[in-house]
């Protein structure tokens, strides 16, 4: 019998609503939400605008479902990484700036000045489930790097956590990156790494 090469089955095609997400998501993390109009991701979509408002109605609706996806997104990496890594800190560590470095890379400021001007009330909702993921699986990488001597013993968990969240908090919003002339990937690997030099363990610094 003639053996057949095996079908590569096709990925699923995404849901109306999860392409206009998807679409959206990057052309307002890449061109700010200010200049992406309603229209324009019709467009770019091949969507009649009928089928497209039908989903999103307004342009803060369909902003709020692409934070929700992007911290969703955000929340599956960091869950796969604390999950694959737990018994290795070492490589825990390196996964987690890896995949932090990748999910704020494609966040440009010009974003972050638009929801300022044009949003200020989601930034709430960014705050809000960037403490939620911080307090996850940074909390866990500290407390299980302590059980590992990666991390000291002699500064409480959650008093680390807490000056990583000041830190977050203080710089990592839409007027002090502005300020700062700062890009949300370059202030986000400024702050892992001050709070990283002051938390591992002396004999764990000349290993990495």
């Amino acid at each position: 019998m003639k053996h057949l090469p095996e079908v590569q089955e096709k990925p699923p095609a995404l849901a109306p609503r999860d392409r206009i997400i998807a679409v959206a998501r990057r052309e307002f993390f890449t061109n700010g939400f200010r200049n992406v109009t309603m229209d324009d991701l019709a467009s770019a979509l091949g969507m009649s605008k009928k089928t497209f408002y039908a989903h999103f109605p307004g342009k803060t609706e369909l902003l709020k479902a692409v934070l929700i996806n992007k911290f969703d997104h955000v929340e599956a990496d960091f869950s796969r990484v604390a999950r694959e890594n737990s018994s290795n800190v070492s490589v825990w560590l390196q996964e987690m700036v890896l995949r932090m470095q990748q999910h704020t890379g494609e966040i440009h400021p010009l974003f972050l000045r638009d929801m300022q001007r044009e949003a200020p009330e989601l930034f709430k909702l960014v705050e809000s489930r960037r403490r939620e993921i911080l307090e996850r699986y940074w909390g866990g990488f500290f407390r299980d790097g302590r059980k590992q001597g990666f991390i000291r013993k002699d500064v409480p968990v959650k008093l680390m956590l807490e000056i990583l969240l000041g830190a977050v908090q203080s710089i990592l919003n839409p007027p002090k990156i502005a300020e700062l002339g700062l890009a949300p990937k370059a202030g986000a690997s400024v702050i892992i790494e001050v709070i990283l030099h002051g938390v591992i363990t002396r004999r764990r610094k000349s290993t990495l």
